[in-house]
Protein backbone atom coordinates (compact mmCIF):
# COMPACT_ATOMS: atom_id res chain seq x y z
CA UNK A 1 0.00 0.00 0.00
CA UNK A 2 1.10 3.02 -1.09
CA UNK A 3 1.92 5.63 1.79
CA UNK A 4 -0.69 8.78 1.83
CA UNK A 5 2.25 11.53 1.81
CA UNK A 6 3.70 10.26 -1.01
CA UNK A 7 1.24 10.13 -2.90
CA UNK A 8 0.06 13.68 -1.65
CA UNK A 9 3.16 14.63 -2.75
CA UNK A 10 3.17 13.66 -6.04
CA UNK A 11 0.10 15.48 -6.62
CA UNK A 12 1.56 18.58 -5.39
CA UNK A 13 4.58 18.30 -7.77
CA UNK A 14 2.04 17.13 -10.82
CA UNK A 15 -0.02 20.42 -9.81
CA UNK A 16 3.14 22.80 -9.47
CA UNK A 17 4.33 20.77 -12.97
CA UNK A 18 0.90 22.00 -14.74
CA UNK A 19 0.95 25.58 -13.69
CA UNK A 20 4.20 26.40 -14.95
CA UNK A 21 3.89 24.02 -18.25
CA UNK A 22 0.69 25.99 -19.28
CA UNK A 23 3.01 29.74 -18.03
CA UNK A 24 5.39 28.19 -20.32
CA UNK A 25 3.03 27.20 -23.65
CA UNK A 26 0.57 30.44 -23.04
CA UNK A 27 3.37 33.02 -23.12
CA UNK A 28 7.10 31.92 -24.09
CA UNK A 29 6.86 29.36 -26.93
CA UNK A 30 6.77 30.72 -30.12
CA UNK A 31 6.77 27.28 -32.39
CA UNK A 32 4.51 28.40 -35.11
CA UNK A 33 2.57 25.14 -35.22
CA UNK A 34 1.47 25.38 -31.00
CA UNK A 35 -2.07 26.70 -31.03
CA UNK A 36 -4.43 27.34 -28.52
CA UNK A 37 -3.56 25.02 -25.43
CA UNK A 38 -4.47 24.47 -22.06
CA UNK A 39 -2.32 22.45 -19.73
CA UNK A 40 -5.58 20.21 -17.90
CA UNK A 41 -3.65 17.33 -15.84
CA UNK A 42 -0.22 16.21 -15.35
CA UNK A 43 0.13 12.68 -14.05
CA UNK A 44 3.57 12.10 -12.58
CA UNK A 45 5.06 8.51 -12.35
CA UNK A 46 5.35 6.64 -9.11
CA UNK A 47 8.98 7.37 -9.26
CA UNK A 48 8.98 10.49 -9.98
CA UNK A 49 11.07 10.00 -13.18
CA UNK A 50 8.24 10.48 -15.95
CA UNK A 51 5.25 12.35 -16.15
CA UNK A 52 2.15 12.56 -18.84
CA UNK A 53 1.41 16.15 -20.16
CA UNK A 54 -2.57 16.33 -20.94
CA UNK A 55 -3.66 18.67 -23.02
CA UNK A 56 -6.78 19.80 -24.58
CA UNK A 57 -6.30 21.82 -27.84
CA UNK A 58 -8.84 24.29 -29.22
CA UNK A 59 -9.43 23.43 -33.16
CA UNK A 60 -9.78 20.44 -35.35
CA UNK A 61 -7.65 17.18 -35.60
CA UNK A 62 -4.61 18.84 -38.03
CA UNK A 63 -4.40 21.64 -35.36
CA UNK A 64 -3.98 19.20 -32.37
CA UNK A 65 -1.57 17.15 -34.44
CA UNK A 66 0.59 20.29 -35.04
CA UNK A 67 0.69 21.56 -31.79
CA UNK A 68 1.61 18.40 -30.23
CA UNK A 69 4.63 18.24 -32.60
CA UNK A 70 5.61 21.46 -31.46
CA UNK A 71 5.37 20.00 -27.67
CA UNK A 72 7.48 17.44 -28.34
CA UNK A 73 9.92 19.88 -30.63
CA UNK A 74 9.80 22.13 -27.19
CA UNK A 75 9.77 19.11 -24.19
CA UNK A 76 13.54 19.94 -23.71
CA UNK A 77 13.71 23.40 -23.22
CA UNK A 78 10.68 22.97 -21.10
CA UNK A 79 12.04 20.33 -19.02
CA UNK A 80 14.95 22.67 -18.94
CA UNK A 81 12.86 25.88 -17.88
CA UNK A 82 10.98 23.43 -15.01
CA UNK A 83 14.59 22.72 -13.38
CA UNK A 84 15.03 26.26 -13.06
CA UNK A 85 11.73 28.02 -11.80
CA UNK A 86 10.97 24.60 -9.59
CA UNK A 87 14.81 24.53 -8.33
CA UNK A 88 14.17 20.53 -8.59
CA UNK A 89 17.23 18.97 -9.39
CA UNK A 90 15.87 16.53 -12.22
CA UNK A 91 12.54 17.37 -13.95
CA UNK A 92 10.47 14.15 -15.30
CA UNK A 93 10.95 13.15 -18.63
CA UNK A 94 7.49 14.43 -20.15
CA UNK A 95 4.87 12.97 -22.68
CA UNK A 96 2.53 14.58 -23.85
CA UNK A 97 -0.96 13.11 -24.73
CA UNK A 98 -4.30 15.05 -26.12
CA UNK A 99 -7.01 15.52 -23.66
CA UNK A 100 -10.53 14.47 -25.41
CA UNK A 101 -12.71 14.85 -22.38
CA UNK A 102 -14.51 17.74 -23.45
CA UNK A 103 -14.76 16.56 -27.19
CA UNK A 104 -16.34 13.14 -25.77
CA UNK A 105 -18.28 15.59 -23.01
CA UNK A 106 -19.94 17.98 -25.79
CA UNK A 107 -20.69 14.89 -28.09
CA UNK A 108 -22.35 12.62 -24.98
CA UNK A 109 -24.35 16.33 -24.53
CA UNK A 110 -25.70 16.44 -28.03
CA UNK A 111 -27.06 12.85 -28.21
CA UNK A 112 -28.70 12.85 -24.97
CA UNK A 113 -30.18 16.36 -26.44
CA UNK A 114 -31.06 14.55 -30.27
CA UNK A 115 -32.77 11.36 -27.10
CA UNK A 116 -34.86 13.70 -25.29
CA UNK A 117 -36.36 15.62 -28.39
CA UNK A 118 -37.06 12.12 -30.13
CA UNK A 119 -38.91 11.04 -27.17
CA UNK A 120 -40.80 13.90 -27.11
CA UNK A 121 -41.58 13.96 -30.59
CA UNK A 122 -42.22 10.46 -30.53
CA UNK A 123 -45.00 10.97 -27.82
CA UNK A 124 -46.55 14.19 -29.60
CA UNK A 125 -46.96 11.39 -32.75
CA UNK A 126 -48.76 9.03 -30.45
CA UNK A 127 -51.12 11.39 -28.49
CA UNK A 128 -49.56 10.23 -25.05
CA UNK A 129 -49.69 13.33 -23.08
CA UNK A 130 -47.69 12.13 -19.96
Amino acid sequence: MEKRALKYHRGRVGEALREEIETLVEGELADPRIGLISVTAVHVADDGRSAEVWVNVEGDDTDADQSLEGLEAAREYIRHELVERLRIRRAPELYFRLDRAEQDKARVEELLQRSKKRKKSHREASGDKT
